[in-house]
This record gives structure tokens, sequence and C-alpha cells, in this order.
């Protein structure tokens, strides 16, 4: 049984389409920056200038200095990673609400556990 949706929702129906595209690149990208800030080695500098600190206070603060930074960059990295997530879950609610999967990028209707019939929400031929 193929699918059909209402004519008054194709808007809507697009709209948080595009939205959920956009969520679903940002997440991924800000989870890529998310690693990188965590595999980011900025840390062992500051070991290493905290061993200096003992001779001097310009070697302590550039220390803090490194500590903060690593921290900073992972702190805003997660946060732009929730920020997307949040989104994503809000939009993936909405098409759950209207009897709708996603798997990825691609759209399917809830009842489909193969995934054998993607929709797309731009064919004109969906909407009654």
């Amino acid at each position: 049984m193929e699918p059909y949706f209402d004519a008054s929702d194709k808007f809507d129906l697009q709209q948080n389409y595009r939205r959920y595209l956009k969520f679903h690149d940002q997440s991924q990208t800000a989870n890529e920056l998310f690693k990188d800030a965590r595999a980011s080695r900025v840390w062992v500098a500051g070991i290493i200038l905290m061993v200096f600190a003992m001779a001097s206070e310009f070697f302590l603060g550039a220390a803090a200095g490194l500590f903060g930074l690593y921290f900073y960059r992972i702190l805003a990295a997660w946060h732009r990673v929730s920020q997307a997530d949040e989104g994503l879950e809000e939009t993936a609610r909405w098409f759950a609400s209207k009897g709708l999967k996603f798997e990825g990028r691609i759209l399917y209707p809830r009842t489909d556990d193969q995934l054998e019939r993607p929709l797309d929400p731009f064919n004109e031929d969906l909407y009654r």
C-alpha cells in the first residue's frame, strides 16, 4: 500500500524535511569537531609547562591558558553537538507524529520494517 499525504501538509512536510537534513549535517559536523577537540594534545604541553611553573609565574599562566583552551574547545564542541541533536530529535518527533521515521537521511513510513519503500517528500505523486 502506497502512503499518501494530505496536500495541506505538503509545505510543513517539505520544510521539516529540510530542517531534519540541516540538523543531521550539523550533528555529523559537530561530532567530528568534538572528536577533534578531545583528541587535541594541547593538555600535554600544559603538563610540560607545569613542570617549569615552579620556576616562573609565566609558565604557570601559560599552562593554565593551555588547559583552558583544551577544555574550552571540548565544551564548545559539546554544546554544538547537543544543539544539533536537540533539533534532530525535535524534527524526528514531528515526523513520528505523522507516521514516518528516518534511517540516516532517508525517510520511510513507520510501518516499513524492511526499509523497502523510501519516501521523497518532494514527489508530487505522494500528495492527495
